[in-house]
């Protein structure tokens, strides 16, 4: 599969439909923007509960997410800050296509990308031309944000509340 610099896709286990995500080879792992980030245990194993905003520019809807920690990963950022960073395993979609990924969890309200897909996830699967754009094409039209926070349960349900 060819990719550009940039690509819409989604995140089909954790409910993004699409976000905008900044390919970067240079970058090993992928960091997705994840906010009110909480840990818990249960029967032994630790989960990750927070929330997404898939919009890079406005408030947008938030989304809730859960998945299960793989693991905690010591990342290096671009200016060379290290932080220790929850490790989740999930889906990647492209165009149709899916396969798994490790996303790290943290903080990118002052990136410009709230999804970086870094070469882990794109070995076997993509090569990258970076003088292109959204090759992948568009994210399919969802209608308008409504601005309201959607549990796991309403995405389930097309965005409807229950009762």
């Amino acid at each position: 599969m060819l990719l550009g610099w940039r690509e819409w896709v989604s995140l089909p286990a954790l409910g993004v439909g699409s976000i905008k995500a900044k390919i970067d080879t240079g970058a090993r792992s992928s960091a997705l923007h994840a906010f009110d980030l909480e840990l818990d245990q249960r029967k032994g194993k630790t989960f990750a509960r927070f929330r997404i905003h898939p919009l890079q520019s406005g408030p947008g809807p938030a989304i809730k997410a859960r998945a299960e920690v793989a693991e905690f990963r010591k990342v290096k950022s671009s200016s060379g800050h290290a932080t220790l960073r929850p490790v989740i395993l999930t889906q990647l979609e492209v165009s149709g296509t899916r396969w798994p990924i490790e996303l790290t969890l943290a903080n990118r309200d002052e990136m410009g990308f709230r999804l970086l897909l870094g070469r882990q996830a794109l070995r076997g699967q993509a090569v990258v031309d970076p003088s292109r754009s959204f090759v992948a094409g568009r994210p399919p039209q969802q209608g308008k944000a409504s601005g309201k926070e959607l549990s796991p349960d309403e995405r389930l349900r097309g965005g409807r509340a229950s009762g």
